[in-house]
């Protein structure tokens, strides 16, 4: 329908075009012969004013059978006016019987069909009744068409000329019309066909779980599918026409920057970046070239979300090591405990029967102590290496977190310059826990925290639930996570921070991160950890939404969320 309004709107204004050129030319020579001029000065009037018709009429009009015949009445309308103006001017001798040919040829271009021929006749047979009733001077009367100058012959001649140029002008003018209707039947089928392709693909680089962008040749993103919006927390607009390395956050050495520069051929490598929310992020990329009729215009990156695989890597290696140590420590600390037992209770009895002078009696006193010391680290560390027994329930995280927080708020308040912001959570949390082992978590957790800044600081806490995709399976977590901002841990430390008995403070035992770890593990879930020198630390506590079943798959020694 569009396409006929546009074809009447494109024929009516060729027409206001013609009117104007050729008309107004004639109008400004009869005016300098002295010649009356009253019949252009109408058909001017009547051509513009059915142009203005016309325009407000076709608003109205939306059926295509209905537009197709209001275009057929506009030629019909045409074809009278030109005859009035050639038996205005002349008849057989008119100059403007060459409208006929535009008529028809418009026409046949209006209606896309082969009307040509017929549009010709129509016009050979007004033209033939111009020219019976000139040459006959049937009309003399009325003072128009007078009587012409030519011969009879001359006159049939003429007639006969014009009808040929009719003819001629219709039957190409069809074919012109045939052949433009059948390359716009092509031309549609082609656009459709271009269109469903375009959609097919468009489907498929949606509808894959990986992220998928595009560049020019300068290195600016084009597209972004729902999958990298998703992995990357961004949406298209926000990183459209931005550089991909600025986007990811991808700052390579000099060797892989080599690699990754004028790519010719697929190229692997991480990329470890920010999410639009300030979350870390892994990725697997692979970066390739993007081919437009063998000529390169752009890149093509292909990506992946590691993140979390890397972090459950991460765990089952700090599980590992700490299963490995905790059974040879555990054995030590029983052999260590016995003889140590026997010799605190020894020293004991030297104190009572030995009259020693007061050296003597201080050191023995500092013997004692430390020996006593060391059994309730031992026994500190035995009670960390013995799996408590869970007593599970289901109960909102938030609120568990929310009784902690009393603790923790008189704790920041003794402390000095420490202030602490919780993030409200939108709805529930609820989870299988065990409320007083996790209660101990947030604890430790908070106190470690302020420990970290002891020139003050502030702690953020927030609480929340998110998807995780591990091996391709998706699942709900509660995410808890204790932001300070504190001296942060040396890269060095990141690995050790779980051990036991591993600590950098002056006082301390190195067990409370550990029995952190314990308590989180046996409940099936991780600890991710965020730091850097000097900007603070992020501990991240993540818990299954049912915690049953990680704590089953950890008595059957088996790596909790490789089945899930």
């Amino acid at each position: 329908m569009e396409d006929i309004k546009a074809r009447i709107y494109w024929l009516m204004g060729w027409r206001a075009v013609i009117v104007t050129l050729l008309l107004g030319l004639s109008l400004a020579f009869q005016v300098t012969k002295g010649e009356r001029v009253e019949t252009f000065y109408a058909l001017i009037v009547c051509t513009y004013a059915a142009t203005i018709i016309y325009a407000l009429v076709i608003r109205k009009l939306s059926d295509p059978e209905v537009l197709v015949q209001f275009a057929w009445a506009q030629v019909a309308i045409d074809f009278l006016l030109e005859t009035i103006l050639i038996a205005r001017t002349g008849g057989i001798e008119s100059p403007f019987a060459v409208l006929y040919v535009i008529s028809v040829t418009v026409a046949s271009l209006v209606s896309r069909r082969r009307v040509g021929l017929l549009t010709a006749s129509l016009c050979i047979i007004l033209f033939g009744i111009l020219t019976n009733v000139q040459l006959h001077g049937l009309a003399e009367g009325w003072g128009w068409l007078l009587h012409t100058r030519l011969s009879a012959a001359e006159t049939l001649h003429a007639f006969g000329v014009y009808s040929l140029a009719f003819l001629v002008v219709g039957y190409l003018s069809g074919a012109l019309a045939d052949q433009l209707g059948q390359a716009d039947l092509s031309l549609r089928e082609k656009e459709q066909g271009l269109s469903r392709l375009r959609a097919f693909h468009e489907n498929i680089v949606h509808s894959i779980s990986s992220g998928v962008f595009t560049t020019d040749e300068n290195g600016r993103i084009t597209s972004f599918n729902p999958a990298a919006q998703e992995a990357t927390g961004y949406d298209f607009q926000q990183v459209r026409g931005r550089h991909w390395r600025e986007v990811f956050d991808w700052h390579p050495n000099h060797l892989e920057g080599e690699r990754t520069e004028g790519v010719s051929a697929n190229v692997r490598f991480d990329v470890e970046c920010k999410r639009f929310d300030g979350n870390r992020l892994i990725l697997g990329m692979t970066l390739g070239p993007l081919h437009e009729r063998g000529e390169q215009k752009g890149l093509v990156g292909v990506f992946k979300d590691l993140t979390q695989i890397r972090d459950l890597e991460e765990e089952m290696r700090r599980k590992q090591w700490l299963a490995s140590l905790g059974e040879m420590s555990a054995g030590m600390a029983h052999e260590i405990r016995n003889p140590l037992g026997a010799l605190a209770g020894a020293m004991q009895m030297l104190r009572k029967d030995l009259q020693a002078d007061e050296t003597s009696q201080r050191l023995m006193d500092i013997a004692i102590r430390e020996a006593t010391r060391l059994d309730a680290i031992i026994t500190e560390f035995l009670q960390y290496a013995r799996p408590p027994a869970l007593n599970l329930a289901e109960y909102d995280l938030y609120k568990v977190l929310a009784e902690t927080l009393d603790l923790v708020q008189h704790e920041a308040r003794i402390r000095r310059g420490i202030s602490i912001k919780v993030v409200p959570c939108a709805g529930a949390l609820r989870a299988q826990v065990d409320q007083d082992q996790m209660k101990q978590v947030f604890w430790n957790l908070a106190v470690n925290a302020f420990d970290a800044m002891p020139a003050g600081g502030e702690l953020t806490i927030t609480a929340g639930s998110r998807k995780v995709d591990v091996a391709g399976r998706k699942a709900d977590v509660i995410e808890v996570s204790f932001h300070d901002t504190g001296e942060g841990i040396p890269k060095n430390n990141l690995d050790k921070i779980f051990l036991p008995f591993f600590t950098t403070k002056q006082r301390g035992s190195g067990l409370g991160l550990a029995a952190v770890h314990r308590i989180v593990d046996l409940h099936g879930g991780w600890i991710k950890v965020e730091s850097h020198e000097g900007q603070g630390t992020r501990f991240g506590v993540c818990l299954p939404r049912t915690a049953d079943a990680g704590v089953r798959l950890w008595h059957e020694g088996r790596e909790p969320w490789k089945r899930s």
